[in-house]
């Protein structure tokens, strides 16, 4: 094979590559000649969808578009209530292209970025004006998913038109749509509000509150406020408890005074008792022998009388104490 052959192969291969182009699956493609994006005959620019397509090599660029859902976070931002109290929200935004000729129109080329800085200021705004009609109660129980729901709706269908509330957003997205009428020469087929994302080319396909906070400086008097309620709750019981606890040592005291008493009174009863009894053994015992049981009973006497040396008794040699140590003949005297 000669050179001019595989010179005009590689020449036309090169053509057909650069006369080919896919557009990948969740994308959209946009075929730009000379710049300028190429239409229909409604003056519409022309959408090609995933596959493989043809265009004019060098003269014609292909721009791709994301057909898939995107997410938008947004930061967290400060609304005011109903009842004129501050909430930091904290949400996200999921939304997809759903006219990708108007959206490429209206957003100037089809940059992503400046879809969300109108999206984002659009939303701000619905929030803002949704946030305004509830109280804080409802908006973090029972009226938050409704909230949701009305913002997403006003958010891709827009406003009656008839508000006070006209934002500069919507004055950016009416301009943008009046930009796309101009451009298609009023060829669209769909009307659309001029003050929804639809005017873009956007649907929202849903909005979430993430988290909702208070700010610092309420946070911070409604944590003391709640701190000194729960120490006077703390209190109180606690008063209480010690209440409950004199009662309790009060009849704990009691109870032992009583059962002592008590004790002490059946000791008293029993110790008579056996006194008495053993008076009545050692009568029954000692009646028998009258004179033997004063001898016992002397003897006892002695002994606990003399039980110490140092103990000194100075009695009468006549004293009948002590009969007993004098001679058995005088024992009887």
């Amino acid at each position: 094979m000669n050179k001019p052959l595989i010179l005009i192969v590689t020449i036309v291969y090169l053509m057909l590559c650069a006369s080919l182009f896919v557009v990948q699956e969740g994308q959209r493609g946009i075929v730009l000649r000379f710049g300028k994006v190429l239409r229909d005959r409604d003056e519409k620019p022309l959408i090609y969808n995933p596959g493989l397509h043809i265009k004019i090599p060098f003269i014609e660029t292909v721009k791709n578009l994301d057909a898939r859902i995107q997410t938008m976070e947004n930061q967290a931002d400060r609304f005011v209530t109903m009842e004129k109290k501050d909430l930091i929200v904290d949400s996200y935004i999921k939304w997809r292209i759903s006219d990708f000729s108007r959206y490429y129109l209206a957003t100037g080329g089809g940059e992503i970025s400046q879809a969300e800085v109108l999206l984002k200021r659009k939303f701000s705004d619905r929030l803002r004006s949704e946030l305004g009609r509830l109280h804080v109660k409802g908006i973090v129980t029972d009226s938050r998913n409704q909230l949701m729901t009305d913002v997403r709706e006003a958010l891709n269908h827009g406003t009656s038109g008839d508000e006070d509330e006209l934002q500069a957003t919507d004055h950016a997205i009416a301009s943008a749509a009046a930009r796309v009428e101009r451009e298609t020469k009023g060829s669209q087929s769909a009307a659309v509000n001029s003050n929804s994302m639809a005017a873009l080319g956007i649907q929202v396909v849903d909005v979430r509150i993430k988290q909702i906070n208070l700010p610092t400086e309420v946070f911070d008097a409604i944590y003391q406020r709640m701190r000194a309620e729960r120490e006077a709750v703390a209190r109180r019981h606690r008063s209480q408890g010690q209440e409950e606890a004199e009662k309790l040592r009060a009849t704990a005291d009691y109870e032992v005074t009583r059962t002592l008493a008590e004790a002490e009174r059946q000791s008293l009863i029993i110790r008579g008792e056996a006194d008495a009894q053993t008076a009545k053994l050692y009568a029954d015992a000692f009646s028998i022998d009258p004179a033997f049981y004063a001898f016992i009973r002397t003897l006892r006497a002695y002994e606990n009388s003399f039980n110490d040396k140092n103990n000194f008794i100075i009695l009468s040699p006549e004293s009948d104490f002590l009969r007993f140590m004098k001679s058995p003949g005088h024992w009887h005297e």
